[in-house]
């Protein structure tokens, strides 16, 4: 037997493949899904079957394209105001066999109305299950959000607390394998751990010691959660199908006069913060790449072409990797040598920091002129804030920016500055002629209190 989880860095999704005697089954695959012929492969496994535990809200699917490769089946949950056009559904009870292994579904809503666990039994050793895909219901220290159904947010939190349950009943000894670890947009509190037991949870998950049913629901409401844009387009791709994503996962190369006169909607700078802020090309947007899961989708839309700028091409493929996985496909080339471009005299732009006594100093006497703008979310700024500081989480920029005066000056702060800089290159783009980064930002403002 054999069970391999692929780990797909920066969204922290994880998907499995499953195989004995000779059969092999992929639960909840990437759009770049070769890797998972690949290992099928050379283990001598044929995949006759995908699950999907959920339509997945912050990538997109490979199993349409997966399934069109070694013609497996594909198996959904139920939802039938929105049903997947390319997976037959599985109901709950439904048993499916990959060799000695038999896998059966629990229907577990609450997350979304067609979420489904895949319990694992082996059977010739059947005294109760071996582990369960939990998908986005159950985490390692966390569980799944249930914010996607505003109008029934009450319902949806009553029903992931009942999932919950059928998933607990399934006994201590069960494995659990979610779709995601921790950095995931789908949870805010996941261990860095990436296994755990049934057990291990019910004695340690936070959430899993709320008995009371009422008392899960209201803990629930209480959440704050965003949601990119870019969610639109996932659930429209994960219902629809998507196409195969490119065979290569690289932009074309671009010189600096290439970059110069290509046709994009947006320059995206994935360098580090501390690099983009010293020096950047104009009218660049600073996405570090691996922020770019959880603020690409934010800042570029659906069909807008994409020119991508790196220090090496290694960089330059992992961006387009992450934004390939999220539909944002457009990519019309990358460029990769900035020092280079500035020491041949390019023009070029830089982000001015400041420390915590000129933010002091600045709230005493500048409030007229001057905005401290805290981009960090919203339990941050609950939790611990500046006085005087304006909050605007630093993805709703995307929009809000519209309603700031671009005449004003602002120091943008977050808790250690990396979303700050996102924020400040964006308002940067968008014509604001005064702002700068409050270096350290929270953790520096905290430390100088102490």
């Amino acid at each position: 037997m054999y069970l391999e989880k692929i780990k797909t860095d920066g969204l922290s999704h994880l998907s499995y493949i499953l195989g004995s005697d000779g059969q092999a089954a992929v639960i909840d695959p990437r759009r770049d899904c070769d890797i998972y012929l690949e290992r099928a492969r050379a283990r001598g496994l044929e995949i006759t079957h995908i699950f999907e535990t959920h339509r997945n809200e912050d990538l997109i699917s490979g199993a349409p394209a997966l399934a069109a490769q070694c013609d497996a089946k594909i198996l959904h949950g139920y939802d039938p105001k929105a049903p997947v056009a390319y997976a037959d559904t599985a109901r709950e009870g439904d048993r499916f066999s990959i060799g000695q292994l038999r896998l059966e579904i629990l229907e577990t809503p609450g997350h979304t109305d067609d979420h489904i666990a895949i319990v694992i039994h082996d059977t010739a050793h059947d005294d109760g299950a071996v582990g369960v895909f939990t998908g986005d219901a159950l985490f390692v220290g966390d569980v799944g959000r249930t914010d996607f159904y505003p109008d029934r947010a009450e319902e949806v939190a009553g029903l992931l607390f009942d999932s919950l349950r059928k998933i607990l009943a399934l006994g201590d000894q069960a494995i659990i394998y979610p779709a995601h670890g921790a950095g995931s947009v789908c949870g805010s509190a996941m261990a860095e751990r990436e296994f755990s037991t049934v057990g291990h949870e019910r004695q340690n998950n936070p959430k899993l010691q709320i008995a009371e049913r009422d008392a899960f629901v209201r803990e629930k409401l209480g959440e704050v959660h965003y949601q990119p844009p870019y969610f639109r387009l996932m659930e429209r791709a994960n219902v629809e199908g998507w196409p195969a994503a490119p065979r290569v996962l690289a932009p074309r190369p671009l010189t600096l006069d290439r970059l110069d006169a290509v046709d994009c909607d947006v320059r995206v700078d994935v360098r580090d913060p501390e690099s983009f802020a010293a020096g950047h090309l104009p009218g660049c947007v600073c996405l570090p790449k691996d922020m770019i899961p959880a603020f690409a989708g934010w800042f570029i839309k659906e069909g807008q072409r994409v020119a991508l700028i790196a220090n090496t091409e290694t960089d330059l493929r992992v961006a387009m990797a992450h934004l390939v996985r999220m539909g944002l496909d457009d990519v019309v080339g990358g460029y990769s040598s900035v020092i280079n471009a500035i020491a041949a005299g390019h023009d070029f732009r830089s982000l001015p920091t400041i420390g915590t006594e000129q933010v002091r100093e600045r709230l005493e006497d500048n409030r007229d002129t001057w905005t401290l703008l805290d981009v960090r979310a919203a339990d941050e700024v609950k939790e611990n804030r500046i006085e005087g500081a304006a909050h605007i989480y630093a993805g709703e920029l995307n929009e809000a920016w519209t309603d700031l005066d671009p005449g004003r000056a602002y120091t943008v702060m977050c808790a250690s500055g990396k979303r700050a800089t996102i924020a400040a290159s964006w308002l940067a783009s968008k014509g604001f002629g005064s702002v700068d980064i409050y270096l350290g930002s929270m953790g520096a403002w905290t430390a100088a209190q102490d």
